[in-house]
């Protein structure tokens, strides 16, 4: 986790609705706690997540895919784009529940400032409140962890800083 694009971790959470569930997925730069894509489905099927993985590979090719163990990511389909694209892939022990720690504090951030607050009564809903919450998050809501940047700042600045240094790396 040494700059962006290092690792991505991709994670399932649910979300409650008036009536039934919604289930999120994201894919999170772990250098920068930025999220890189998202996607929601009130279906709990591979295809969202093959969607949010394919718009963050369209943006960027983590040098390493963390997963759990789901189905979701160990599908012939998703591991095989992975695996395609040189992306190195990396799933979590059983009962390793600290290895998903940065996501989980996105899903606890994103519910207690968002998802709780407005209880969203359709999808529609949900998906405009989450929109504009993943663009607060990654683009104003600095973080102490960050040194007070906001993801997007930690996410481009450092791959700014990085892809300048690299043509001089070899220079006298």
């Amino acid at each position: 986790m040494t700059h962006p694009n290092h690792v991505w971790r991709v994670d399932i959470t649910y979300l409650r609705l008036g009536a039934g569930w919604l289930y999120l997925v994201a894919i999170l730069d772990w250098h920068a706690r930025y999220v890189v894509s998202w996607e929601l489905s009130d279906r709990l099927e591979i295809e969202f997540v093959l969607v949010a993985v394919a718009r963050a590979r369209s943006a960027a090719t983590p040098e390493i895919f963390n997963s759990d163990q789901g189905s979701h990511f160990t599908s012939p389909q998703d591991v095989a784009r992975l695996v395609v694209a040189g992306v190195q892939i990396s799933m979590d022990g059983q009962g390793r529940a600290l290895d998903n720690s940065f996501t989980e504090q996105l899903w606890r951030t994103l519910k207690y400032e968002e998802v709780y607050l407005h209880d969203y009564t359709s999808p529609r809903q949900a998906r405009s409140g989450l929109t504009r919450y993943m663009e607060f998050y990654n683009n104003e809501r600095p973080q102490q962890a960050l040194a007070y940047r906001t993801p997007a700042e930690a996410y481009r600045g450092a791959r700014r800083d990085r892809l300048r240094a690299k043509p001089d790396a070899g220079r006298s």
